[in-house]
């Protein structure tokens, strides 16, 4: 993402939310989708990205529907399943289901091709496709996924994907780490930052109170320059917080 102009470098621009509103849509009748940053029909030159963090899609596949078999490379792919359920099926030979709760990892690398359906008749899935830049080109391709109960979330930043796969997180070849919380009531957490890196944080859904900002489910804020996030007063919230190289 490149800064407006109207601000200064003197402002430093620590914090800034967007507002789900603002984000790109497309309805394909089938798929109905949200982008955080430029992608496919949907281009805006301020968001191109924030730090290594490339997509962030928010999918509504209708029931029957989905998304045919296609291809990628050199790309780290997370799937986050929100409701529904996603079948996952690809050139690697994995035949999958990703239930809610679980996080899907693909490494796409030299190249795979996949598939991606909503096989149930009445109801809709729900799920964040999730793009980062990986820190090595032309890796042989792999998956990996798992199940993170919701008690390790709730009320703190569960680390679900990370470089090493430490603490139960799921490996991703990119300069970056992944958290997910719940968050109601009097619950809160804190996450140190590196203040030469970024930070994105993408509120789910509920609403929560980031460093003194008021987020809404589909806002997300953009973090510079801090050394630490502070999350607070929740209320039915679930977010997705990325710690991402400059």
């Amino acid at each position: 993402m490149c800064l407006p102009q109207e601000y200064s470098r003197k402002d430093v621009i620590m914090l800034i939310i967007r507002k789900s509103e603002e984000r790109g849509y497309a309805d394909h009748g089938w798929l109905k989708s949200f982008h955080s940053f430029s992608f496919a029909g949907y281009y805006d030159p301020q968001f191109m990205g924030w730090g290594n963090l490339r997509v962030i899609n928010e999918d509504r596949v209708a029931p029957g529907m989905g998304f045919g078999k296609h291809g990628h490379r050199n790309m780290e792919i997370i799937s986050y399943v929100l409701s529904g359920e996603l079948a996952h099926e690809d050139s690697m030979g994995n035949i999958k289901g990703i239930p809610p709760g679980d996080v899907q990892r693909m490494s796409a690398g030299t190249g795979v091709m996949h598939s991606e359906f909503n096989h149930a008749k009445d109801q809709t899935t729900h799920f964040l496709q999730i793009w980062i830049e990986p820190n090595q080109l032309e890796i042989a391709p792999s998956y990996e996924q798992k199940t993170i109960p919701a008690i390790n979330k709730n009320g703190k930043l569960c680390l679900v994907a990370s470089p090493t796969g430490e603490a139960g997180s799921v490996s991703i070849s990119a300069d970056a780490k992944m958290y997910a919380g719940l968050f109601d009531g009097e619950q809160s957490a804190s996450l140190k930052l590196d203040s030469s890196r970024k930070a994105y944080v993408h509120l789910i859904r509920g609403s929560l109170r980031v460093n003194d900002q008021e987020l809404n489910g589909g806002d997300a804020l953009l973090v510079q320059d801090e050394s630490q996030l502070t999350l607070t007063n929740g209320k039915s919230a679930e977010v997705l917080v990325f710690d991402l190289s400059a």
